[in-house]
């Protein structure tokens, strides 16, 4: 009789946990989960130089001369909006940031963001550009398009550099992507925007 009774509360606390710690647990699968969704929620301008700009053979009072210009910080800042029943993990996010549909820069985010049930959290993304590696860009990345535009790189970096502050001309983000986690499960979000919108 004592052996059954030991067997019984043996199999009892094997099996109780199991079912109290189990029970309203919804299993991610596939099926069940759904991406979360990424928003520009807006952009900021985080630090301010003006505009300038001078070249190798210009002289310098300090240090090595080269080709520098003005550096501009922005600040991106997201909503992610999990629509599932469980807790989901951002394990990375990158994009394009393009003035006035010239492509500048790829920033992102490999900081790991758990997002509650039901929730939406906000991540703000540092992107940091400057005169000289602006216009690199926009001879690698977008020197045909300048050219069918006929528009002079120099000119356009002074436009920008000049009436971001205001934001009188749109920032894009493009090519957006955001890696999910739950479980066993991955999920990525494509993402665009502009802003102001």
């Amino acid at each position: 009789m004592q052996k059954r009774l030991i067997l019984l509360v043996g199999i009892c606390l094997f099996f109780v946990p199991g079912f109290l710690f189990g029970a309203g647990k919804e299993a991610t699968t596939p099926k069940k989960f759904t991406t979360p969704v990424v928003t520009l929620n807006r952009a900021e301008v985080a630090n301010y130089w003006g505009y300038w700009f001078y070249g190798a053979k210009n002289e310098v009072t300090r240090g090595k001369p080269g080709s520098n210009g003005a550096p501009l910080s922005l600040h991106f800042i997201f909503d992610i909006k999990n629509p599932n029943p469980y807790p989901v993990a951002m394990e990375s996010m990158n994009f394009t940031v393009a003035f006035e549909d010239f492509d500048i820069n790829t920033v992102g985010s490999s900081e790991v963001m758990w997002i509650p049930a039901g929730k939406t959290n906000q991540l703000r993304i540092p992107a940091m550009f400057d005169v000289q590696q602006s216009f690199l860009s926009l001879g690698v990345a977008s020197g045909q398009q300048l050219q069918e535009k006929k528009l002079n790189a120099h000119d356009l970096l002074e436009k920008w550099w000049t009436t971001i502050p205001d934001f009188s001309f749109p920032v894009q983000v493009k090519e957006g992507s955001a890696v999910f986690k739950a479980d066993k499960t991955t999920g990525v979000a494509a993402f665009s925007a502009s802003y102001p919108k």
